[in-house]
């Protein structure tokens, strides 16, 4: 798994600029949504940009960090988010996911679907990009994923 703090540093710098970027309607080139999670520690709302990927109707959001993730520790503790995605908002009931088939599965769609970005985050792990699937199995015992269910509107 990455260990490197500075990267994550670096990450938290970009995403806050991701979110200003979001909030002016600026064009993002990957499919971003805004995730608005509720701090567990502080109950506070927590904004994180975080790519995305729409399956079957169900939206999946991968944690690089894994469980460690501060929005999936959040999602944990408290379940219930808001989304945006381009000027669409609502809200969505969050399911952790940590089953290392699953996840893998996830990162073979994506795979499919984003061959080159998927490979260099393959790379950054010290994987190849055509890693076969027990290799993308170990790679998500390191991993989380989460399902966004979104609520009815009343």
């Amino acid at each position: 798994m990455l260990q490197n703090s500075f990267i994550w540093r670096v990450m938290r710098r970009v995403n806050q600029r991701v979110v200003r970027a979001y909030a002016t309607q600026n064009n993002l080139s990957r499919p971003v949504l805004l995730l608005t999670t509720t701090g567990r520690r502080s109950g506070m709302p927590r904004v994180t940009p975080l790519q995305y990927e729409a399956i079957d109707g169900t939206i999946y959001l991968a944690a690089a960090r894994g469980q460690k993730a501060d929005w999936f520790r959040n999602i944990v503790a408290h379940p219930q988010v808001q989304i945006q995605i381009g000027t669409r908002t609502f809200s969505a009931t969050a399911e952790p996911i940590t089953d290392t088939t699953h996840i893998a599965d996830f990162l073979e769609t994506r795979r499919t679907r984003h061959p080159q970005m998927i490979g260099a985050m393959l790379l950054l792990h010290g994987l190849s990009p055509r890693a076969d699937r027990q290799a993308l199995e170990k790679l998500a015992q390191e991993l989380a994923l989460v399902a966004l269910h979104p609520r009815e509107q009343n």
